[in-house]
């Protein structure tokens, strides 16, 4: 098949599936007819272990969304997709380059759509196909219409033959739903990728490919690299002496300070803190990044400099170790959340991102393996995020701990509604407003059609 096949094809697809009706297990059908679409017509592209992955992660976001329904399982669908279609076709660019190529296109397409001779086949008309079109269509068709108008003014019921019915077609959604089609089909079959994407590609590659040249570049011009190292090594030497005298005062105030305040101050003062931490891991991998960007690397003379690094590193991983325990400690009290578990993310990924720090000095990569490594972090925690029932887990542990099992609370979380139910009944509690609200959503979901559904609410029973 051809581009404009494949996007007919999709758009066709795309009309059938959201025709009067709303987002549901439409969506993971049209995600799965893309993936069967790349995995087999583009089976030859496919080489890498990562398209495999990539056509298996897909499929399993499609069930998920089949499944909740949900935000999250919608972008593990789309990333999935996205990614597995940007690997096949443009397999020698960098992964990090299908983010501003999806905001470029959002706009493109729309001009490019009328861009013709780029996406549908030229065809020579000959003078035999034109003496055929006219003939045997174009004339019948103006006299059949010419006659019908003429014995329909002669005849009523000749009239009603053709006038007396009306179609059940909503025309204005049948126009938009069918333009919104092609419009995403377009944008994923024909997608545009400038030129100059492919030359800056090099740039993103997790190696340095001019070691010579890397090694007597300076960032500033008014400073020789000896200067430069040895503004390093004070600086890292400084920043090392500052941590360590956080780490003892910020673990004092978490672990050891009495301090008797309400429930709200001290999630506030603990959300602070976190905040503190994670924005302070953020410009510790900044910093190391601004020194080994390039010839320190290779600079035989930057030992000490590279060892002061890695122990500030090694700090920074103590302090995300502290936050992780604090944070257990504050779920211990008050019972999870979304934002709790949040912050474990957040610090998982942090101690990921400073291990690859610690490789790329070692290894002596680029600065953009970390981006590189991290896009792939970031496309895993959002199906880890997609796939796994974390409003289910923090209901049935916050009852057997009897933490945070507020009503109104329990009633805001999703898809805990079996657990929530039998909570509420057992012990006579009632959410109010956010459990009716609730409630109906779950009855909407129920009564939608099949196209329309998330299937996780078919399996709930009607709330009597």
């Amino acid at each position: 098949m051809k581009k404009h096949q494949f996007i007919l094809a999709c758009t066709a697809v795309f009309l059938l599936l959201f025709y009067n009706e709303s987002v549901g297990i439409n969506i993971s059908i049209f995600g799965v007819v893309l993936t069967l679409l790349i995995s087999y017509f583009y089976q030859e592209k496919m080489v890498d272990r990562s398209h495999l992955v990539l056509v298996m992660t897909s499929i399993l976001s499609c069930f998920a969304f089949a499944w909740y329904g949900d935000a999250a399982s919608f972008f593990a669908l789309a990333l999935s997709i996205i990614f597995l279609q940007f690997k096949t076709q443009n397999g020698e660019l960098k992964m990090i380059q299908v983010f501003p190529l999806i905001f470029l296109n959002g706009f493109a397409s729309v001009g490019r759509i009328f861009m013709f001779h780029q996406w549908l086949p030229e065809r020579k008309i000959h003078n035999d196909f034109a003496k055929k079109l006219v003939a045997f269509v174009l004339i019948p068709i103006v006299f059949l219409g010419l006659f019908f108008i003429v014995y329909s003014f002669g005849s009523d019921h000749f009239s009603s033959l053709f006038t007396d019915y009306e179609l059940d077609i909503d025309l204005p959604q049948l126009i938009g739903i069918s333009i919104l089609g092609f419009y995403i089909s377009f944008s994923f079959w024909n997608y545009w990728v400038p030129d100059a994407c492919y030359e800056y590609n090099p740039k993103l590659n997790n190696d340095f490919s001019n070691i010579s040249e890397v090694k007597n570049q300076s960032t500033f011009s008014f400073l020789d690299l000896d200067f430069e190292r040895k503004s390093g090594v004070i600086t890292l030497f400084l920043l090392n002496i500052m941590l360590l005298v956080f780490i003892g005062t910020y673990n004092y105030e978490q672990f050891f300070e009495v301090v008797t305040a309400q429930a709200s101050k001290l999630s506030s003062d603990t959300h602070e803190r976190v905040n503190s931490v994670i924005f302070s891991i953020l410009m510790a991998v900044g910093v190391i990044m601004f020194y080994f960007k390039g010839g320190f690397n290779f600079d035989k003379k930057a030992t000490l400099l590279k060892t002061l690094a890695k122990i500030w590193i090694f700090l920074n991983g103590i302090l995300i170790v502290s936050t992780i325990i604090k944070n257990s400690e504050y779920v211990s009290f008050f019972g999870l959340t979304y934002k709790r578990l949040g912050v474990y993310a957040f610090l998982i990924l942090a101690i990921i991102g400073l291990v690859y720090t610690f490789l790329k000095i070692t290894k002596q990569k680029t600065n953009v393996y970390l981006v590189n490594q991290m896009v792939w972090c970031f496309y895993g925690t959002v199906l880890l995020c997609s796939y796994v029932n974390w409003g289910n887990i923090i209901t049935n542990y916050n009852i057997s701990v009897n933490k945070g099992v507020s009503p109104i609370f329990l009633s805001g979380l999703n898809f805990n509604d079996e657990a929530r139910r039998e909570y509420f009944q057992k012990n006579n509690l009632d959410g109010k407003y956010a459990e009716s609200v609730r409630e109906e959503m779950i009855l909407n979901y129920q009564e939608a059609s099949f196209l329309s559904k998330a299937l996780y609410y078919d399996f709930l029973d009607k709330k009597k």
